[in-house]
C-alpha cells in the first residue's frame, strides 16, 4: 500500500512540475506588461492555476495519509517485538517515558518521499543523556487525527457544494482596483499569483473587509482585500511531540509567542531541552506542513479534546458561540481563531530563548504549568538582530540595575510591594515633585484621600461589581472595607461633598495616594506589574463646553513631561464602542472635541474606533525609550457614567442645580513604580544630573586632603545634591575616579593641594570628559542651574 501511494505521489508531483512549467513558459514570453497583468487574470491561466493548486492538496493529503500508515506499521512492528504479554504495559511505559534509542531504518528500498516520511517516524541518535522525541506518540495525537480528517472531509464536501453555486465577486484592492473573482472558489493566494509570484510568496496573511483571512480560504462575496506581509508566527507543534503534555493557552505576544503546557506528574521543562525542540521546530519548517482552518462545533471539540481539561475549560467557559475554529499544522490540532501562514516554511529561523513556571490563569490555587517562550522570523538576519535587541534589553534591566545600584528591592514577605532604598527613594520622591510643581503651574488642587473605604463605595461606583478580585477587602465589625485600587470614587465623595457651582468648574484634584491591587502573584514582575503603588492621578471635574481646553491642556502637561524626559510618544483616538452608556449626541460632541484639541495640539495621531471604554472616549499615549519599545502610561479618558453613578451635580450658569459634570481621568507617569522602572532601562542606569541617586563624587589626591573631601562634599549636600567622599585610602586617586565613574556619579570633582589653596575642585565626568579647575562656587552655581532646568546632557553642556 505504501508503495502504491507513493507512486501516485510521484506522478502527481510530475504534473504539478508540468503545470509550473506551461504557466512560467507562457508568463515568460509575454513582454507587455498591462497584457501580462490581464492574460494573468484569463480564464486559461486562472484554471491552470486553480488545478494546480487542488493537486498541490491532494498531494498534501496523501503525504498525510501516508505518514499515518507508516507511522501504526512502525507502532505494529514494535508492539509485535514486545510481544502479546507485555503489549498494553510496553504502550503505556512508552506514554509515560521518552525513548533514547534510535530504531534501526527499514532495509527495502522506497522512494524518496517514503524514506523522508520514514525517517520522521524513527528516532534520531543522541548522545546520552539527551531527550529524544517521544515514540510513539501519545495515543490522543491519533485519536484527534481521525476525527479531524473526518469532519475535514465533510467540510471539503459542503465547501465543494457552495463552490458548484459559484457567482461572480468584485474584489477591491488597496489601490483602488478592482478584479473579478468567484465565490467559495478564489482565495487570496490566487490573487495575489496574478499580480505577482513574489508578492504571493511574500504575504503571509490577508485582510478581507477588515478581518484576518487565511490566504487559502475562499473569498465569500464582494470585498476589500489587502495582502499582509509577515509577522511573528507561532510553532509549537514539537510540544506534544517531545513531552506528551497537555497543551493549555499559547497566543503570540510582543515578543513572539509563549505555550502553557501541563506535565502530570512529570519534571518541569529544562532549557537543556531546547535544542531538542528547536530540531524538531526545524523538521517542521522543512516539511512546509499548511495550516489548515475548520469551523466546528463546540459540542464535537469537547469531544476531539477530551483528553485535555484545560482545553476543555476554554471551550467551556470563553466559548460563548455555537461553534469555533481550530487549525490544524501537520499532528497538531489546537483551537484558534486565526489566520495563519500559509504553511510552516514560510519560518526560516525560530529560536525558544525561555521557559518559566506559571499557574493556570496565573492563580496561585489552580494547576502549576510549564510555560515555553519562543519567537520565529523569515529570515536569519532577523534572528541575530533580535538577539542583539535581547542582550542589550538584558544589560538595561531594571530588576538588575536597581539591585547593583542599590536602589530598590523586593521580600516574599510583602510580595508586589517594593522596598525603595534611600537613593531608590530620592528618583521616587523627586519625579513626584516634579509633577507637583507643574500641578501647582497648572491649576491643580493636591488633596489627600482615605485608603479604606467600605466595600458600598464600589458598589456604588461598580468596581466591587466587575473588580472584586483585584480588589484586598476585610472585615470590620458588620462590614466589608476595602484598600483603594484607584483614587476616582473618592474625588467623587469630595465634589459631592457641598453644594458646586459653574463658577468652580474646571475643578482639578490631584492626588498621589498609596494604592493597592490584589495582583495574581504569578504575574507580578519587578516594578512594571506590583500590589502597592502610587499615580500622579488627577480628576478634572468641567462642564462638556470645557473638554477641548481641558484636553489641550492635559496634552500640553504630557508633552511638557516628556520632553523632559527625552521620550518620544505616539497619540490614538478611541472612539464609542458597539456596547456603550450615555446618549449618542453626548459622545459625538466629545469625540469632536478630542478630535480638535489633537488637531491643535500639532502631533500625528491616529484613531482606534471602537476601542473606547463604555462609560466615554479616551486618548492613549504611548512613548518609546531609547531602544524603540513602547509603553502605555499615559491616558486622557473621559468619563459620563461615574457622575451619574455618585450623582454629582452642579448649578448651571441658568440656575438649574441639577446639570451634571464630566469627570477627566488622566495621569502622565501612570504607576510611579512603572515609570521608574522605564525609565531605568531607557537610561541603562545612566541618570541625567536632575534625577541621579549618585549625582558628586569627591575624590581627595591623597589622605591628608580627606578633610577638605568632607568639607567641599557638606557643601553640595547642603545645596540639595546627592553627594559623597571617597575616603577609602586603600584605593589609589585613579582607582576612585574609575570607581565613581562605573557606580555612575555625573561629576567626580577631585582635590588636592593646589585645589584646596583656591577652594577649588578638579571637575570630570563618568564619562571621563574632563572639565578642569573651577572654584567651589562656580561649580555650585553651574550644577545648580543645570538641575533645576533639568538638563539630560549635563555632564557634555557643563
Amino acid at each position: 500500500m505504501a508503495e502504491r501511494m507513493a507512486a501516485r505521489l510521484a506522478a502527481q508531483e510530475r504534473q504539478i512540475e508540468v503545470l509550473s512549467a506551461e504557466i512560467c513558459r507562457v508568463r515568460d514570453g509575454l513582454n507587455d506588461g498591462c497584457f501580462c497583468t490581464e492574460l494573468a487574470g484569463g480564464s486559461e491561466l486562472e484554471d491552470l492555476r486553480s488545478e494546480n493548486e487542488k493537486l498541490r492538496y491532494r498531494l498534501v493529503h496523501l503525504q498525510r495519509a501516508l505518514r499515518t500508515e507508516l507511522e501504526l506499521e512502525t507502532l505494529g512492528q514494535n508492539s509485535a517485538r514486545t510481544g502479546p504479554e507485555n503489549k498494553s504495559n510496553g504502550v503505556d511505559e512508552k506514554h509515560k517515558t521518552r525513548a533514547r534509542e534510535t530504531s534501526k531504518p527499514a532495509e527495502t528500498t522506497k522512494p524518496p518521499e517514503v524514506q523522508n516520511l520514514t525517517e520522521k517516524s524513527k528516532k534520531k541518535e543522541k548522545p546520552k543523556g539527551q531527550e529524544v522525541e517521544l515514540n510513539p506518540w501519545p495515543s490522543y495525537i491519533a485519536e484527534r487525527l481521525e476525527l479531524y480528517e473526518r469532519l475535514k472531509n465533510e467540510s471539503d464536501a459542503n465547501l465543494a457544494k457552495q463552490a458548484t453555486n459559484s457567482k461572480p465577486i468584485s474584489v477591491q484592492l488597496p489601490d483602488g482596483q478592482k478584479v473579478e473573482a468567484r465565490s467559495w472558489v478564489t482565495t487570496p493566494y490566487q490573487l495575489a499569483c496574478g499580480i505577482s509570484q513574489g508578492l504571493a510568496d511574500n504575504c503571509v496573511i490577508a485582510r478581507v473587509d477588515d478581518e484576518l483571512w487565511d490566504l487559502d480560504r475562499p473569498l465569500e462575496k464582494d470585498c476589500s482585500l489587502e495582502l499582509l506581509r509577515f509577522d511573528n508566527e507561532d510553532a509549537q507543534a514539537a510540544m506534544e511531540r517531545f513531552y506528551g503534555g497537555c497543551l493549555c493557552y499559547g497566543p503570540p505576544i510582543e515578543n513572539g509567542f509563549y505555550y502553557d503546557m501541563f506535565l502530570d506528574g512529570q519534571k518541569g521543562v529544562s532549557s537543556s531541552e531546547f535544542g531538542d525542540l528547536e530540531s524538531l521546530c526545524k523538521n517542521i519548517m522543512k516539511d512546509k506542513q499548511p495550516f489548515e482552518r475548520l469551523e466546528i462545533s463546540k459540542e464535537t471539540l469537547l469531544e476531539m479534546f477530551k483528553y485535555n481539561m484545560f482545553k476543555c475549560r476554554i471551550l467551556n467557559e470563553k466559548v460563548t458561540t455555537p461553534t469555533t475554529t481550530v487549525y490544524r499544522c501537520g499532528p497538531l490540532i489546537d483551537l484558534c481563531r486565526g489566520p495563519h501562514v500559509r504553511h510552516t516554511g514560510k519560518i526560516k529561523a525560530l529560536k525558544i530563548y525561555k521557559n518559566s513556571s506559571t499557574y493556570w490563569e496565573g492563580r496561585s490555587d489552580m494547576e502549576t504549568l510549564q510555560r515555553i517562550y519562543g519567537i520565529s522570523f523569515p529570515d536569519a538576519k532577523m534572528l541575530k538582530e533580535w538577539e542583539r535587541f535581547q542582550e542589550e534589553a538584558r544589560n538595561r534591566d531594571h530588576r538588575k540595575i536597581g539591585k547593583d545600584q542599590e536602589l530598590f528591592f523586593f521580600h516574599d514577605l510583602s510580595p508586589g510591594s517594593c522596598f525603595f532604598l534611600p537613593r531608590g527613594a530620592y528618583i521616587y520622591n523627586t519625579l513626584i515633585e516634579f509633577i507637583r510643581g507643574e500641578y501647582w503651574r497648572r491649576d491643580f488642587q493636591e488633596v489627600a484621600s482615605p485608603n479604606i473605604y467600605n466595600s458600598k463605595l464600589w458598589e456604588t461606583s461598580g468596581h466591587w461589581q466587575h473588580y472584586s478580585e483585584n480588589i484586598f477587602s476585610f472585615p470590620v465589625e458588620q462590614d466589608i472595607f476595602a484598600l483603594k485600587p484607584m483614587n476616582c470614587p473618592g474625588h467623587c465623595l469630595m465634589f459631592s461633598h457641598r453644594p458646586r457651582s459653574w463658577r468652580e468648574l474646571p475643578l482639578r484634584l490631584a492626588d498621589f495616594g498609596v494604592l493597592h491591587r490584589n495582583e495574581l502573584s504569578g504575574t507580578l514582575t519587578g516594578l512594571t506589574r506590583v500590589r502597592r503603588f502610587q499615580q500622579d492621578d488627577a480628576h478634572i471635574f468641567c462642564t462638556m463646553e470645557q473638554i477641548e481646553s481641558e484636553m489641550k491642556g492635559c496634552l500640553d502637561f504630557l508633552r511638557c513631561v516628556y520632553d523632559v524626559f527625552g521620550f518620544s510618544f505616539q497619540l490614538y483616538l478611541s472612539t464609542r464602542p458597539e456596547k456603550f452608556l450615555g446618549d449618542i449626541a453626548m459622545w459625538d460632541q466629545a469625540e469632536k472635541q478630542l478630535e480638535n484639541s489633537l488637531n491643535e495640539f500639532g502631533e500625528p495621531w491616529k484613531l482606534n474606533p471602537g476601542d473606547g471604554a463604555f462609560y466615554g472616549p479616551k486618548i492613549d499615549i504611548k512613548i518609546k525609550d531609547a531602544i524603540g519599545r513602547y509603553h502605555q502610561c499615559a491616558t486622557i479618558q473621559l468619563d459620563f457614567q461615574l457622575p451619574i453613578r455618585f450623582n454629582l451635580t452642579y448649578i448651571g450658569k441658568d440656575g438649574d442645580d441639577k446639570t451634571r459634570p464630566v469627570i477627566i481621568h488622566r495621569a502622565i507617569l501612570g504607576s510611579v513604580e512603572r515609570m521608574i522602572a522605564i525609565l531605568t532601562e531607557n537610561y541603562a542606569g545612566k541618570w541625567p544630573l536632575w534625577l541621579s541617586p549618585r549625582q558628586v563624587m569627591v575624590v581627595p589626591v591623597n589622605p591628608s586632603l580627606e578633610g577638605y573631601a568632607i568639607e567641599v562634599c557638606k557643601r553640595f549636600v547642603d545645596a540639595g545634591f546627592m553627594a559623597d567622599a571617597d575616603l577609602d585610602s586603600g584605593c589609589l586617586l585613579n582607582k576612585k575616579i574609575r570607581n565613581a565613574q562605573l557606580a555612575q556619579y555625573n561629576f567626580i570633582l577631585v582635590v588636592g593641594e593646589k585645589e584646596k589653596m583656591t577652594n577649588g575642585v578638579n571637575v570630570r565626568t563618568r564619562d571621563n570628559k574632563v572639565h578642569g579647575e573651577l572654584t567651589v562656587p562656580e561649580v555650585l552655581a553651574r550644577l545648580l542651574l543645570l538641575k533645576q532646568s533639568r538638563c539630560r546632557n549635563a555632564e557634555e553642556v557643563f
